[in-house]
């Protein structure tokens, strides 16, 4: 297998499928992997909240009352 690699195949969603088929092998794609830069230190925290379930049951049910005629 040559050093460049095929962008199609640097997919991670479909690196393993590659690998099982034979287009992509291990050590290149661990090689790979170790080559891109370690880029945590520019994560940034997100925050978020889940709406409760029964929340969303109120709402669908008031919407279904506005509709009738």
């Amino acid at each position: 297998m040559s050093d460049q690699l095929d962008p199609k195949l640097l997919d991670k969603r479909t690196a393993e499928r590659h690998i099982r088929t034979g287009k992509l092998d291990d050590k290149t794609w661990d090689k790979h992997l170790k080559s891109l830069p370690d880029v945590a230190e520019k994560a940034v925290a997100v925050e978020s909240t889940m709406a409760d379930i029964d929340d969303l049951d109120d709402d669908i049910d008031d919407e279904d009352d506005g509709d009738e005629g």
